[in-house]
């Protein structure tokens, strides 16, 4: 079957629509995926999808701003046009320069179509996976639907950017400025703000741009917002990304904002030091808490997996390309272990990705893993709300020495009382639930058998073989399951 032209590839994926596009938006930041010539065809999907039809714009922008038209100049072509809405260049009676963003027509009801189609083809083939690929594709399926359907309100963009504009005020990252009375569900007016696309290399070049400088600042602010702050824009493709000429980052598009849980957060950067320092249980145990890995998995199984995989991301001979083949022909191995994909981890998972794949354009050999986990080593103090020195760490331990005395003795107080307690982690709880559910399953299934072999007796005994056979497979379930 002859393969599809780059072309063809980017058509093909503009007709699937927007929940496609976004997939594959992921997919176009990675040099080490395809080649260039395929590359320059996929990024067109991050802002240069075809804009909307003259009609359905003249709806959205009657809708957005009825009689009450706020701007002394509107351009009608977009100057981007993206899977969801599209922007324009406009400026208002007060003669600001501003970016105003237009929900395409009908774009919910879409959204809400391709995740009825993706449910349906997920319960139509679920029968067919393991537990574990079940429970994976459920989250993915659920995170992607709950995170599109908030991504098509520009109601809770505006918010998004409210909120995470505050949150990062100090960062030196520029966010666009809102101009709340002119925002709406169907469109959301803001400065405009100018600047180099992240994947420009020639534009870069010619500005003397440091590539590697934009890419450590990207890095940073990324592992403040993950590992830090809990509070991340997922969404970081090269379309959203701008750099100015004095090297700023400038950051758009707030549709995609997620949070992370505090024992998420503490996993990831155990995970993050682990690797680092190459501790493979401590490794386990974060992936575990992470749910990455289920509980059940055999450690010294997950151990020899950690320990190929670190082999291989510390080997300095490998290019980026046989790195990852050596990578998945491990995992591909090991197809049969209890890995899952928690909802959580997806957006982390795809901001990872798109980050790692823009170093991949500039870097040779860019490693995601080897290149990144000293930036993200150097803020986990920060991280874990120690970065104000040594003495005043050995200051805050020696004051809540007390404190940590006092809860001591009332856990030996409890202990010997038989009050202790203990709490379970949400994994290890669905891990309980899970076998919990297996055995009931199992007792109920010799229950029936055994009760189904006294009733043929009582009914008939000349039904005697049946009803041994049925009391004995009953009891064998029971004692061998």
């Amino acid at each position: 079957m002859k393969p599809l032209s780059p072309s063809q590839l980017r058509e093909s994926i503009n007709d699937l629509g927007a929940s496609f596009i976004k997939l594959a938006q992921v997919l176009a930041t990675r040099a080490d995926f395809f080649d260039d010539i395929y590359l320059q065809e996929l990024r067109a999907l991050h802002d240069e999808i075809p804009p909307m039809a003259k009609k359905d714009f003249q709806k959205v922008y009657q809708r957005a701003f009825g009689e009450h038209d706020p701007f002394s100049r509107f351009n009608d072509t977009p100057i981007a046009s993206a899977s969801i809405g599209e922007v324009h260049e406009a400026w208002l009676h007060t003669g600001e320069h501003v970016a105003v963003k237009l929900r395409r027509w009908q774009i919910d009801k879409q959204v809400k179509a391709d995740i009825h189609i993706l449910s349906f083809f997920n319960r139509l083939f679920r029968p067919l996976f393991s537990h574990y690929t079940k429970n994976s594709i459920d989250s993915l399926i659920a995170e992607f639907s709950d995170m599109i359907l908030k991504e098509v309100s520009f109601a809770n963009e505006l918010s998004n950017l409210k909120s995470f504009s505050m949150t990062y005020q100090k960062s030196g990252v520029i966010f666009p400025t809102p101009h709340e009375s002119y925002c709406c569900d169907d469109a959301i007016v803001m400065s405009f703000e100018e600047g180099i696309r992240f994947d420009d290399k020639k534009a870069l070049l010619a500005h003397n741009i440091e590539f590697k400088t934009a890419m450590d600042k990207l890095i940073s602010f990324y592992t403040e917002q993950m590992l830090i702050n809990g509070y991340f824009h997922a969404d970081p493709h090269p379309g959203n990304l701008l750099i100015r000429d004095d090297g700023s980052l400038v950051l758009l598009d707030f549709g995609m904002v997620k949070r992370i849980s505090n024992p998420t957060r503490i996993a990831i950067i155990e995970m993050v030091k682990s690797a680092h320092e190459q501790d493979f249980e401590l490794y386990i145990s974060s992936c575990k808490r992470l749910g990455v890995i289920a509980y059940e998995a055999p450690q010294d199984q997950m151990t020899e997996l950690a320990q190929k995989m670190f082999e291989i991301f510390n080997d300095d001979s490998l290019d980026a390309t046989s790195m990852q083949e050596l990578a998945f022909g491990i995992m591909a191995s090991m197809r049969n272990f209890p890995f899952k994909l928690p909802q959580e981890a997806i957006y982390i998972m795809r901001a990872s990705a798109i980050i790692e794949g823009l170093g991949t354009i500039y870097i040779p050999n860019f490693n995601g893993v080897k290149d990144i986990l000293p930036l993200l080593q150097k803020n986990i103090p920060k991280a874990l709300g120690a970065d104000n020195g040594i003495l005043e760490a050995m200051k805050d331990e020696v004051e809540s020495l007390p404190l940590t005395l006092k809860q001591v003795r009332t856990g030996i107080q409890k202990i010997s009382e038989d009050e202790l307690r203990v709490h379970l982690s949400e994994r290890q709880l669905e891990w309980l639930s899970s076998q919990i559910n297996n055995r009931l399953s199992t007792f109920k299934t010799s229950f029936v058998l055994i009760l189904l072999a006294f009733f043929l007796l009582l009914l008939d005994p000349t039904y005697q073989t049946a009803a041994i056979v049925f009391f004995a497979l009953g009891a064998f379930r029971l004692l061998y399951k």
